[in-house]
C-alpha cells in the first residue's frame, strides 16, 4: 500500500517525473520497512535531540511557489515527444533542461536553485530516500544526499537542487536498503552544495535518522 509520502511525491513531479516516481513507489516500497536508528547516541547528544522541537515539513515546502506551478503544469510539446524514442529517455529530458532553460519556466524549475529563506537555520523534519556520499569500514553512513523519491541521483537523474538536501550526521547510521524511506531530523541550511552526483540547494545538520512511518 502507498504511503501518504509516497502519493505527495508522485503529485509533485508530473510530466516527464510523473511515470517514474510511480514505478519506483511500486519497487519494493514498503511504510513500514526499517532502518535501525542510530545505536549508540552519546549522552550529550541524544539530550540535545529530545530536548529541541523539530517542524515536521513537506518536500513542496522547500520550494518557491511559482518553480512548484511550474513543474505543475508542464509544457504541451513534452505530450509530442514519441514513446520510446531518444526524447522521451529522462537523462536526455535533464540534459535539454540545462541548455535550453531560457525563459521556459518548466525547464527553469526542473535546475532551479531557488530556495526559501524562512527555513534557513530552521529545525525540521523532513522524510525521504538516502543518497549515500560517506561511510565508514563499518558502513555508517555520514554524508548523504535526501531526496524525495527512491532511485534519484542514482538510478535515474536527480530532481531540481531545491528538491535536494545535503545531509550531515557524524555519529553516522546504517542503511538495510536504499529503498527504505526514512525521517530525518536536524537544523536546516541554505546552502549550496555541488558534486559529480548532483547538485543540493539545501543542507542539514542532522540528529536523528529513523523509520519512516505515517
Amino acid at each position: 500500500m502507498k504511503s501518504n509520502f509516497t502519493t505527495k511525491a508522485t503529485v509533485l513531479f508530473t510530466g516527464i517525473f510523473s511515470a517514474l516516481i510511480i514505478a519506483c513507489s511500486q519497487n519494493g516500497f514498503d511504510s513500514n520497512s526499517g532502518i535501525a536508528p542510530s545505536q549508540q547516541k552519546s549522552a550529550e547528544h541524544a539530550k540535545e535531540s529530545k530536548n529541541t522541537t523539530y517542524q515536521t515539513i513537506e518536500w513542496i515546502d522547500l520550494m518557491p511557489q511559482d518553480d512548484l506551478d511550474a513543474l505543475m503544469n508542464p509544457p504541451e510539446y513534452l505530450d509530442a515527444i514519441e514513446d520510446g524514442s531518444d526524447d522521451d529517455q529522462l537523462r536526455t529530458q535533464l540534459m535539454l533542461a540545462t541548455t535550453q532553460a531560457g525563459d521556459d519556466r518548466y525547464m527553469q524549475a526542473l535546475t532551479s536553485t531557488r530556495v526559501m529563506p524562512e527555513f534557513d537555520n530552521r529545525n525540521i523534519r523532513l522524510p525521504g530516500f538516502i543518497v549515500p556520499l560517506e561511510f565508514d569500514a563499518q558502513l555508517k553512513i555520514s554524508r548523504f544526499f535526501l531526496v524525495p523519491f527512491f532511485g534519484a541521483c542514482i538510478h535515474v537523474p536527480p530532481p531540481p537542487p531545491n528538491q535536494i538536501v545535503y545531509a550531515i550526521f557524524d555519529q553516522g547510521f546504517k542503511l538495510d536498503a536504499l529503498y527504505e524511506p526514512v525521517w530525518v531530523s536536524g537544523t536546516l541550511k541554505t546552502a549550496l552544495t555541488e558534486n559529480d552526483i548532483a547538485i543540493a540547494a539545501y543542507a542539514l545538520e542532522v540528529t536523528n535518522v529513523e523509520k519512516y512511518t505515517d
